[in-house]
């Protein structure tokens, strides 16, 4: 069986709501990012830094925008422009993640709503980010064609 490994490290220095961290990934786009508290649960703007939830709703959007474009392609449209912009929510009370909703828009010639929504709905289910948070995290889909 063929595997991909994905790697990526944190550190971190100091108390919890005082100390900070940094995190970095293979790829590059991490590296060193700051992440602390006050980026993971007082701050939304992210001028502060990262969070682990922000990078999971990154995840989630970028892998169910990739399925919903290859399922698109087998079976034969070719989108000009998908965007999917995902809101993870929290518990901040159990701190726990409880759902992530992914709105898509798209503009794909010659598919109808429809068939858009039926697509979409698809890659929703069989992502790979999706299946790793499934059945424990509901995943809403609001799917716009333009």
């Amino acid at each position: 069986m063929a595997q991909a490994k994905r790697r990526a490290s944190a550190t971190w220095s100091g108390s919890l709501q005082e100390g900070t961290g940094s995190l970095s990934a293979t790829g590059g786009v991490l590296n060193n990012t700051p992440f602390s508290f006050k980026t993971r649960f007082l701050s939304e703007d992210g001028s502060a830094g990262t969070n682990p939830e922000e990078l999971l709703a990154a995840a989630h959007a970028g892998c169910f925008t990739m399925a919903t474009g290859a399922t698109m392609g087998q079976q034969g449209f070719t989108p000009t422009n998908l965007e999917t912009k995902a809101v993870l929510t929290m518990d901040m009370d159990t701190l726990t993640i409880t759902a992530v909703d992914l709105v898509l828009t798209g503009s794909v010639p010659g598919l109808d709503q429809a068939k858009f929504e039926e697509i979409a709905n698809d890659a929703k289910k069989n992502c790979i980010i999706s299946r790793a948070l499934s059945p424990d995290i509901k995943v809403t889909l609001t799917a716009t064609l333009v």
